[in-house]
């Protein structure tokens, strides 16, 4: 058999990209063939990228790529297993290239932007290849490109995990900044009241009849009640109702400080990382020892 030597086995991962245990593994079986090696490689990261696509990916990061001129711009969510691979390098640079992809191509949906050219193949080819590379699955979830009324201003908070592209008319470059960083801290469900659900209101209203009988409220009051809860309840999910985050006086609202301003909001988009995804609850020292078990039984 021929020797596997350090500089065989760096070639190779300069070639592959791969794991230099996985190069070393891929020269011995192939009997130190180097372009056969290759296609081992190829083989084993395809297959890895597929055993880890059942994995939930619920960590990841946000992107935003936006025009020169804000004009237009988009987001990006791309996801992965750990927070840890969430800050790789060529995760982050993924995440990036996809956001540029979006906005230059305007796909229709996930599948489109992953068939769009990247590198030396597809989006699709590129993500897969950096699954096989560090053996954690990756998923584009979800992705928006706005075309501005007005001026978009964006807004990156928590390590890339929540992000903000916000649509707004009038006012200055800094009214927009502090409007995409308050729909960040106070994460609004719509603009106004129009755009909360029929369901969501109705429950609010039920509640707090509820409520107020439970508190033995006179039955003639309890429709003035129930409007009232329901208002307050606009106020803290819509984005003109919430008290603007940098309010000196503690009461000025994204509404009046529009007024004050002589601006409007046309619409925002907002993504928080793994919002709705159900997260593995085992932790890493149940991991370990899961792990343990297993090669012991082996």
């Amino acid at each position: 058999m021929a020797e596997i030597t350090a500089s065989m086995v760096k070639e190779l991962r300069e070639r592959t990209d791969a794991p230099m245990m996985e190069c070393k593994r891929a020269l011995t079986e192939a009997g130190g063939d180097l372009s056969k090696a290759e296609e081992i490689l190829r083989v084993k990261l395809g297959s890895k990228a597929s055993k880890a696509a059942s994995r939930i990916t619920a960590e990841g990061v946000v992107a935003i790529q936006r025009s020169s001129d804000d004009r237009f711009g988009a987001m990006i969510e791309i996801n992965c297993e750990t927070d840890f691979v969430g800050k790789n390098d060529d995760f982050l640079k993924l995440a990036s290239d996809c956001a540029a992809l979006v906005a230059a191509n305007d796909p229709a949906d996930v599948a489109a932007l992953s068939a769009l050219p990247l590198g030396e193949g597809s989006v699709e080819s590129t993500r897969t290849a950096l699954v096989g590379k560090i053996g954690e699955n990756m998923s584009i979830r979800r992705f928006v490109r706005l075309e501005a009324r007005g001026k978009l201003a964006s807004y990156i908070h928590g390590g890339a995990k929540i992000g903000v592209l916000v649509d707004y008319l009038g006012g200055d470059d800094q009214l927009g900044k502090d409007l995409a960083m308050h729909i960040a801290a106070a994460k609004p469900k719509a603009l106004d009241a129009s755009g909360i659900a029929a369901d969501l209101v109705d429950s609010e209203r039920r509640i707090a009849i509820e409520k107020a009988r439970e508190a033995g409220k006179p039955e003639a009051m309890i429709e003035k009640i129930a409007d009232g809860s329901v208002q307050k309840f606009l106020g803290e999910v819509t984005l003109l109702g919430q008290v603007f985050v940098k309010a000196e006086d503690g009461k000025q609202t994204i509404a009046q400080l529009l007024k004050a301003k002589g601006a409007s909001v046309a619409g925002f988009t907002l993504f928080v990382v793994g919002e709705g995804i159900a997260k593995r609850s085992n932790d890493f020292a149940a991991e370990v020892a899961a792990q343990a078990a297993a090669a012991a039984q082996k």
